[in-house]
């Protein structure tokens, strides 16, 4: 079942859209390298197409846009259909993505010295190869919160004028025993440390400057990092990769790629009447087992479906039932509909890579340039902890993808007992609706740059608007 690289499909009024999407797409990847900057950027774009406050609106009705943010962390994006008032069948179109990226944490108590060098103490986040992180320039992103209740925004190191950072790695003369160990034990977690200057005053030590500079430039005293998220991300600038132009490298494609996707097919159906009520969820926390405030395990989504229900006003009649009354019918929709629901779980796969085709199997891989990847599974070794959907929604997706034209294939992540892996799908699943994954391939995923085809994003795009929009 090998298929034809996408690229050779394409006319070239289709390679200009190509570039216009992935223009629009790069400057997404750099406004939005934290989670916090990544659900700022999509309310920006959401609100130039209309899109409202939940929480600011008494009523809703079919045609309305709407979104809600909690904790600046996640956000649920809907645009109203036409089949909730009332219908058995009522049901969401969801696709959800998470815009939480693997990354080093400055610690809460972070600054020291030693040797005249002057660091910030780190903890990694999510699945990283450490020693990927050493020798980079890196850049710092990130809040303040000051006891007052006021903020302090933190990006160093993206303008051009602003200095970098980084991690050391032991010269080679000197590091030979290093070369004998393990990949997991060649740097220990703890020596993940930041440096961040070296410059001393005549009458004090290199970390006493620091804490000036910090003062003076960033309003930020040495306790204030007991109340700060401060991310460690590589710096610079999403760019085109190789000769042809036909790839991006930049960090934070798994899984923002799918979050950009995601939210633009919504936005994109904006002038569209849809049948479907139709959702984009921003999730944080999936590197970390989707746990937390701002996870998909917690109740933001359910709460925030149980808003839209009651404003449109399609929950028993407050006059006739009271509000007790009034709520229990509001859970009961909220069930029915959560399980009449279908989802597209957004994320990436690991694309086949030649240089490690050990780890792959060849029949069941993703490829670079072949199309939006569906996993009908995820989970490691016999499927375990995952999400298996099922074959009649495996069959309707092939004929919507095929009726909109979508280049799509399927993918396992990675041979059996040599890979596997987890999305937020199985959350959803918990609902009893219809849940698959479905992204583009990525190679060097949970590396601090990662590639992607142009053309994988463009099929990914193409895929969540043509199941938004299916009647």
């Amino acid at each position: 079942m090998k298929q034809k690289q996408a690229w050779t499909l394409y006319k070239k009024e289709e390679e200009t859209a190509i570039e216009e999407l992935c223009s629009g797409y790069r400057r997404f990847l750099d406004a939005g390298k934290t989670e916090r900057e990544c659900i700022k950027e999509a309310v920006r774009l959401a609100k130039k197409k209309g899109y409202r406050k939940l929480s600011e609106c008494r009523q809703i009705k079919p045609g309305d846009k709407v979104y809600a943010v909690h904790s600046s962390k996640t956000a649920v994006f809907f645009q109203i259909g036409t089949d909730l008032q009332g219908t058995a069948s009522a049901a969401f179109r969801i696709i959800g993505a998470h815009v939480d990226s693997p990354r080093l944490d400055v610690k809460q108590v972070p600054l020291y010295e030693e040797s005249n060098q002057v660091y910030l103490d780190t903890h990694y986040y999510g699945g990283i190869k450490k020693y990927q992180w050493l020798s980079l320039p890196l850049a710092l992103h990130g809040v303040v919160v000051h006891k007052d209740g006021t903020k302090t925004l933190v990006q160093i190191g993206e303008k051009e004028e602003d200095p970098v950072f980084v991690i050391t790695d032991l010269l080679p003369h000197l590091g030979k025993d290093l070369l004998e160990k393990k990949v997991r034990e060649f740097i220990d977690a703890e020596k993940l440390d930041l440096l961040i200057g070296n410059r001393a005053e005549k009458s004090g030590r290199a970390v006493e400057y620091i804490r000036q500079l910090l003062m003076q430039k960033y309003q930020i005293g040495e306790e204030d990092f007991l109340s700060a998220e401060l991310e460690v991300v590589p710096a610079g600038n999403a760019r085109d990769c190789g000769l042809d132009g036909s790839m991006i490298l930049a960090y934070g494609q798994d899984d923002r790629s799918c979050a950009y996707a995601a939210l633009l097919a919504l936005l994109e159906s904006s002038e569209t009447q849809l049948e479907h009520t139709c959702c984009c969820i921003l999730a944080d926390k999936e590197e970390t087992g989707s746990r937390g405030a701002t996870g998909m395990h917690s109740r933001f989504f359910e709460n925030t479906a149980a808003d839209v229900l009651e404003k449109l006003a399609i929950s028993q009649d407050k006059e006739r039932n009271g509000n007790k009354g009034q709520k229990r019918a509001t859970d009961r929709r909220l069930r029915h509909v959560l399980q009449n629901s279908q989802m597209l779980s957004a994320d990436v796969s690991a694309a086949y890579d030649p240089l490690y085709e050990t780890y792959f199997e060849k029949k069941n891989a993703a490829y670079l340039s072949e199309g939006v990847v569906f996993c009908k599974y995820s989970g490691s070794g016999g499927k375990a902890g995952g999400n298996d959907a099922s074959a009649e929604y495996m069959a309707k997706l092939r004929r919507i993808m095929d009726e909109a034209g979508v280049v799509y294939q399927t993918a396992e992540l990675g041979a059996v007992d040599r890979g596997g892996g987890g999305t937020i799908a199985y959350i959803l699943a918990e609902y009893g609706m219809d849940v698959i994954d479905c992204g583009p391939a990525v190679l060097g995923m949970h590396a601090p740059w990662e590639v992607l085809s142009k053309a994988d994003l463009f099929e990914t795009v193409k895929a969540y608007r043509a199941f938004y929009q299916e009647v």
